[in-house]
């Protein structure tokens, strides 16, 4: 394998800038309320110049930075506790950390298989389960018995990433009992520890363009801003429909991909 810390700056024309920047709003709403901004976004960021390995990492920093506002905006309106969450957040960092360190490794195409089953799975879930409202419900698993789960969702978003929102969304509700709108928020919060964990692998291997991905973060926490807004205003009767669409909309796009 290449030594990736030799890659050079990748060069990109100066409107991609404004455009991506532009895009990573839309990208931002999405991702704040129900997740799989990806959708949005990794498909615009493929069709530059870009190689692959620089957008998944330039995509990460704009991903990181729209987290983070939304994670801002959830734990205001006390939605979760960053004390009480620390620990499955500590292991998702290291899930996400392994995932981006495997994908320098491994081929992700048995992974882009795997994934439709899994958004297939997750669209069905949202649409037949009675859980997924903003009631509070007996969990299955406590905290601890809930990271290993954590993880596995951490090491895909790392390795992969399409999807990870609503895999730890549908899972916090399924399996922790979460309300839907309160689980949303605990997603922020894990989402952008994997973020961070794998910004710093990708930077590290030089994977990563900081302005184009910092200009694209703007973009990305004003569409968070306002989505987060949208989420604790609504609940589940906007996060619900919504992330059926996203789960929907990714599917067919990565079966797409797969097939062509």
């Amino acid at each position: 394998m290449p030594d990736l810390l030799l890659i050079e700056p990748a060069h990109l024309d100066l409107w991609f800038y404004p455009a991506l920047t532009c895009v990573a709003v839309l990208s931002g709403f999405i991702d704040a309320v129900a997740g799989g901004g990806g959708l949005v976004m990794m498909p615009v960021l493929l069709s530059t110049p870009l190689p692959p390995h620089v957008v998944l990492g330039t995509n990460k920093i704009q991903s990181m930075c729209g987290t983070s506002m939304a994670t801002w905006r959830y734990h205001k309106a006390g939605l979760f506790s960053f004390r009480k969450n620390a620990a499955t957040a500590a292991i998702v960092f290291v899930g996400a950390m392994a995932g981006s360190l495997a994908i320098q490794h491994l081929s992700a195409d048995v992974l882009k298989l795997v994934v439709p089953v899994l958004l297939i799975a997750v669209a069905l879930y949202t649409v037949l389960s009675p859980g997924m409202t903003d009631e509070d419900r007996k969990g299955r698993l406590s905290e601890r018995g809930y990271m290993p789960v954590g993880a596995g969702v951490a090491f895909y978003d790392g390795f992969f990433g399409p999807g990870a929102g609503q895999f730890f969304a549908t899972t916090l509700v399924g399996l922790r009992g979460m309300g839907l709108t309160r689980a949303t928020g605990l997603t922020k919060f894990l989402n952008v520890t994997s973020n961070i964990a794998s910004v710093i692998v990708f930077s590290i291997g030089g994977q990563a363009m900081w302005i184009l991905g910092a200009c694209m973060g703007v973009g990305a926490m004003t569409g968070a801003w306002i989505g987060s807004h949208y989420a604790t205003k609504f609940g589940a009767k906007v996060i619900r429909p919504l992330l059926v669409v996203v789960s929907i909309g990714l599917t067919v796009r990565l079966v797409w991909g797969w097939f062509s």
